[in-house]
C-alpha cells in the first residue's frame, strides 16, 4: 500500500492539471459573466437609430464582452459606414459601454445618375447612396455636369452653399423639415412640404421662416402655393393660392 507521500508524487501531475483546469474555468466564468455588456449608451447619432448603431458595433456574440471590446477597439475607430465620419467605443465598466458617433455634416443632396449625392456645407460630396435619408432636403435648381465623390459640386456660384447652409439652419432652429429646396435662376428660394410650395424669395429669410412656422400647421392636408416673397416685419403680405 502506497504511503501518502508516494501517492502524492505519483499523482502530482494530475493534481496540478486539475487545479489549473479549475482556475481556468473560474477565470472563464468571470470573463463571461462579469464582463458581459448589459448597458449600452449611444451618443451623437442622428441618421441612424441607437439600435442600428449597436448592431454595427456588436456584430457577434464575442462583441457583448467588454474585455473583448476593449482589446478590439483600443486606439481604433470604426470607419467606412455611410454618413459616419468615425465611431469610437469606450468601456465604462465591466457591464457598460458608450458608443460615440461622429456623423458627417450633411446640408442636402442632389440626384445624379439614379443616386443620391449628399454634400456638406462647403458643397463637398461626402456620400453616394441608392437610399434617400429622411430629414435631409433635396436641393434642385443648381446646375452641374458631373459629380465626384469627396470633391465639391462643380457649380458656377459657390456662394449657393452658404445660402443652403443658412436656410437649413433657420429651418432647424424653428423645427421645420422641408422635402426640397429649389433655387431659381435669381437664387430665389422655394421650399416644398408635401403638396405645399412656399415661395420665400431671397430677402428677409429669417422673418419669413418664423412666419412659416406659424402658418404651416394651418395648411395641413392642403395643396397649393404659399407666397411669402413680399413678407417682412413692415409688410405682413402673405397669400395662399390653392391648386386647381
Amino acid at each position: 500500500m502506497a504511503t501518502p507521500g508516494e501517492w502524492l508524487r505519483a499523482n502530482l501531475g494530475v493534481l496540478i492539471a486539475s487545479i489549473a483546469i479549475v482556475c481556468l474555468a473560474a477565470i472563464a466564468l468571470v470573463v463571461v459573466f462579469v464582463f458581459r455588456v448589459q448597458n449600452i449608451s449611444v451618443e451623437g447619432n442622428v441618421h441612424y437609430t441607437s439600435e442600428e448603431i449597436e448592431a454595427m458595433v456588436l456584430t457577434d456574440r464575442l462583441s457583448y464582452n467588454s474585455l473583448y471590446l476593449s482589446l478590439k477597439y483600443r486606439n481604433k475607430e470604426i470607419r467606412d459606414i455611410p454618413f459616419i465620419e468615425t465611431m469610437s467605443v469606450r468601456v465604462d465598466s465591466p457591464d457598460s459601454i458608450t458608443i460615440r458617433v461622429y456623423e458627417k455634416s450633411v446640408a442636402g443632396y442632389v440626384e445624379y445618375m439614379g443616386r443620391y449625392m449628399y454634400f456638406d456645407r462647403d458643397g463637398i460630396v461626402v456620400e453616394s447612396s441608392e437610399t434617400r435619408t429622411e430629414g435631409i432636403p433635396q436641393v434642385t435648381g443648381i446646375r452641374f455636369d458631373h459629380v465626384v465623390l469627396y470633391e465639391a459640386l462643380p457649380v458656377k456660384n459657390t456662394d449657393i452653399f452658404q445660402e443652403i447652409l443658412s436656410i437649413t439652419q433657420m429651418l432647424s432652429k424653428h423645427q421645420i423639415t422641408t422635402d426640397k429646396i429649389y433655387f431659381n435662376e435669381s437664387n430665389e428660394i422655394t421650399l416644398y412640404f408635401d403638396n405645399i410650395r412656399a415661395k420665400l424669395g431671397k430677402d428677409n429669410l429669417e422673418e419669413k421662416v418664423m412666419r412659416l412656422e406659424q402658418i404651416l400647421p394651418n395648411l395641413s392636408g392642403e395643396s397649393g402655393v404659399l407666397d411669402l416673397q413680399n413678407y417682412s416685419e413692415d409688410r405682413k403680405n402673405v397669400t395662399f393660392q390653392k391648386d386647381g
